[in-house]
């Protein structure tokens, strides 16, 4: 069990908000939302994910973020601490390992896309320097390609979560985060400035309200806003363990919430044009009835289409869009491999440079599996931990701690750091909140998910 004394903790309240925000902005937010977003509407999808993320998101934040502050340990010791019951301890140690299972099987396949974007951006190097028998071999998909990506990819990762919370997860999330914010912006108002860019902006931001209340927009908003946090990830219940007292919880959730949204927003600002810019150029992006052609090779195929037809421009705008992704994936990676090396680091009593290493090179020898029965496990893997695991342990984290954790406990965990809690609007609402109406919007994620 944990020394709480010993335990490292954030060293600052930005540190914090930018590390948990660089855990929920992933490929999700860059690749996911604005696919999602042109898949279902533009303006009307933006506006109904909008709402629920403040309706679904960020009250399961709060409850992820305050069940890791409270128990201060790893996801198995802090759900164990949320009853005295030692018939109920077992399952909420169950929930744990479930939770647990989430992180180590989705590193298992994102190292994957992350190691093929880090292949994307160095190819956009070697064309720079016209070493373009190497920007080939370094585009084109092949086992040696992927492996050499994925390599590359996990050494960061592993690299960066060895330096622990303050002089790893912290120091390069501080300069990661604002990195990715100016890229943003810099892409931005370049894509702004090309042909088509302002139907795709017009698209994007202006809601055609007949179309907010279908319910298959309803439902990949809903799946959408879910995702982007990373509810029943781990990572923020982890993230949470690492929080001082005097926090104010919800007033870190909200910068959370805020920041991931942010970067979904901006990201649909700069996609959403690029798309338009891409169809100016004669690139086909809509089928006849409407729907998104080649949704989950946007990223990869359509867009770099796009970049070829500016001109010597096209490697610059090619590189910096990598860039942002290659960040992105990075700033999630290393959330979801610190929630083992906690748990190993904890129980074990190992030292954080042996679990960094022992555990990233056991999960990347499982990439290794999937990149050589690739046609048959990525889906696979892919499938089972983000539609299946992942939904399925939020639910268990919503319903431990709406229903198992105690009201007076968990208001007395938020009013640390919050003493005013029970005096607001949000904090007479939030334990019911999230006992009757999370439990249930959380059910119907996870039964579109599954059927």
């Amino acid at each position: 069990m944990t020394d709480l004394n010993k335990r490292e903790l954030f060293g600052s309240k930005l540190g914090f908000i930018l590390s948990a925000s660089g855990a929920a902005v992933g490929l999700g937010n860059i690749w996911g939302f604005p696919t999602q977003a042109a898949s279902n509407g533009g303006g009307a999808f933006l506006l109904v994910y909008l709402i629920l993320i403040a309706v679904v998101a960020f009250p399961m934040l709060v409850v992820e973020l305050a069940i890791g502050r409270h128990g201060q340990a790893n996801p198995i010791d802090s759900m164990r601490k949320l009853t005295d019951s030692s018939g109920i301890k077992p399952l909420a140690a169950g929930v744990g390992w479930l939770g647990l299972c989430v992180p180590t099987a989705v590193l298992s396949f994102y190292s994957i896309v992350g190691g093929w974007i880090i292949c994307f951006f160095l190819a956009d190097l070697c064309e720079l320097v016209n070493f373009s028998d190497q920007a080939a071999w370094l585009e084109k998909f092949s086992i040696e390609r992927n492996i050499f990506g994925a390599v590359i990819f996990y050494l960061l990762t592993i690299l960066i979560v060895q330096g622990g919370i303050k002089r790893g997860i912290e120091k390069w999330s501080v300069r990661l985060m604002p990195s990715l914010f100016i890229l943003f912006a810099g892409l931005f108002v370049y894509i702004m400035f090309q042909p088509g860019a302002v139907d795709g902006l017009k698209m994007y931001l202006i809601p055609d309200f007949s179309k907010i209340w279908d319910k298959d927009l309803l439902l990949a908003a809903m799946g959408q806003g879910f995702f982007s946090l990373t509810i029943g990830g781990c990572s923020m219940l982890i993230y949470g363990s690492y929080l001082s007292k005097s926090a104010n919880l919800p007033k870190m959730a909200l910068s959370v919430t805020l920041v991931d949204t942010a970067v979904a927003f901006i990201a649909g600002l700069v996609v959403m044009p690029a798309m338009f810019v891409a169809m100016a150029q004669g690139v086909e992006i809509y089928s006849s009835d409407g729907s998104l052609l080649n949704s989950d090779t946007l990223v990869f195929r359509v867009l770099p289409m796009m970049f070829e037809g500016l001109g010597s421009w096209g490697s610059i705008v090619s590189l910096i869009f990598f860039l942002l992704l290659t960040i992105a994936a990075l700033t999630s990676s290393i959330s979801m491999l610190e929630c083992p090396v906690t748990l190993v680091s904890e129980r074990f009593n190992v030292s954080r440079n042996v679990s960094t290493w022992g555990l990233g090179i056991l999960i990347a020898l499982f990439s290794g599996v999937i990149l050589f029965s690739f046609s048959s496990m990525f889906g696979l893997v892919a499938t089972l931990a983000t539609q299946y695991l992942q939904p399925i342990a939020a639910l268990m984290f919503c319903i431990f701690g709406g229903w198992v954790w105690k009201r007076n406990r968990k208001v007395n965990e938020l009013k640390q750091g919050f003493p005013d809690f029970e005096n607001r609007f949000f904090g007479r609402i939030w334990p019911v909140y999230v006992k009757v109406v999370c439990p249930v919007l959380v059910t119907a994620v996870v039964w579109n998910a599954i059927f």
